[in-house]
């Protein structure tokens, strides 16, 4: 059997347990750098695949907010404007008979309608505020984070009138101080809610969601 084994001679097998030969050279240097870069790579960073989803979610919502805080802003400055200078006042001509600032107090629905519902009106503005919030944390689209804060806007500018204005608490009459010739008079929130909403319709048809898919009906 040893002489078997001289004569067919045993193979080369490398040492699986000895230190691998360290390697010098700028082949050493180059396997380095491969490896750094390798690492840094799988690295979670702000260019990785996984975090631009996250990124741009929070960009749609800083949107939804920043505009929310314009139009609530716009709406709050307004009102206080036209407490302290244009209530109890006569009506100001902006063109004509056409458009005045004439201001009111509203305890109905926008434009006016509803006078008899202003807690139920301003439990359904709660709950849409609320609404809006959660839908925020899936909200990938830009016209989507527009359209939700011009509502969110609007929303918190009456229910602000709701809460702190006479006759109290839920049951306070909204100030409304643009008055178009032959049509109900409105403030900046009815608007921002207005147009909120005429965009989600629009959005809905070219069949946007607030993901940012697109389906096909």
């Amino acid at each position: 059997m040893a002489e078997a084994e001289r004569i067919i001679g045993t193979p080369d097998i490398p040492e699986a347990s000895g230190p691998e030969p360290e390697r010098s050279g700028p082949d050493a240097d180059e396997t380095a750098a491969g490896a750094s870069g390798d690492a840094e790579a799988r690295e979670p960073g702000e260019g990785s695949g996984e975090d631009r989803p996250a990124a741009r979610g929070r960009r749609r919502i800083a949107v939804l907010f920043a505009v929310a805080v314009v139009a609530y802003a716009l709406d709050l400055i307004s009102k206080m404007i036209v407490v302290a200078k244009l209530e109890h006042h006569e009506p100001i001509d902006v063109f004509g008979e056409w458009l005045r600032f004439n201001a009111i107090r509203n305890a109905g629905a926008a434009f006016g309608f509803g006078e008899a519902f202003t807690i139920i009106f301003t439990c359904i503005a709660a709950g849409v505020i609320v609404v809006i919030a959660r839908l925020a944390r899936k909200l990938y689209s830009l016209p989507w984070a527009i359209a939700l804060g011009l509502l969110l806007g609007g929303a918190l500018g009456n229910l602000t009138d709701r809460i702190f204005r006479s006759p109290g608490v839920f049951e306070g009459a909204v100030v409304d101080f643009i008055a178009p010739k032959g049509f109900a008079v409105f403030n900046l929130a009815d608007s921002a809610i207005v147009c909120g909403g005429i965009l989600i319709v629009l959005l809905s048809f070219r069949g946007l969601d607030p993901d940012g898919t697109v389906h096909k009906d």
